[in-house]
């Protein structure tokens, strides 16, 4: 079948139009595009405030090692500072200090609270976790072996220079 040479031209002419709208219309936004955006504009606002303090200076006032646990430093940034104790080779449980400075929501969980550690205001948070309030520090400790109770994560909360954080400014 052949097509005089006119048609041929229009043929050519039209698939290069539809062609040419279909490429250069704008995109449809995915499902995760806004969700990016959101997230995008959200990182630009969550910055450590400049008067946060520096996470090596909080690490005098974790707990020293002893009594077959080992405390070895895992994380340490402005505002922030972490660590993992150990038992015969094993982490046991996770010990931080967080500035909540950056963070001005963290410190309101404590405004309700009626448990004390230390003489600070403290919460538990699910099954494994323990925190207190001291000053604009939050002290955390994270159980990460069944066997280290709630009562531990107190006992190594209360092992903490509390005093001498709450001095910290």
């Amino acid at each position: 079948m052949t097509f005089p040479r006119g048609r041929r031209i229009l043929a050519a002419v039209l698939i290069s139009v539809l062609l040419l709208t279909t490429a250069c219309t704008p995109k449809t936004p995915g499902r995760f595009d806004q969700v990016q955006q959101e997230s995008s504009r959200q990182k630009s606002g969550q910055a450590v405030a400049k008067d946060a303090t520096q996470g090596s200076k909080l690490n005098k006032f974790f707990p020293d090692e002893g009594d077959g646990y080992q405390r070895v430093y895992t994380q340490e940034k402005k505002g922030f500072s972490e660590a993992n104790l150990k038992q015969g080779g094993k982490v046991v449980a996770q010990l931080a200090i967080s500035d909540t400075t950056s963070i001005p929501g963290a410190a309101a969980k404590f405004s309700n609270s009626t448990k004390k550690v230390g003489g600070y205001p403290a919460v538990q948070l699910g099954n494994t976790q323990t925190s207190i309030l001291v000053g604009k520090y939050q002290v955390k400790v994270i159980s990460k072996d069944p066997a280290f109770t709630s009562a531990d994560r107190e006992a190594w909360i209360e092992k903490f220079n509390l005093d001498g954080l709450a001095k910290l400014k």
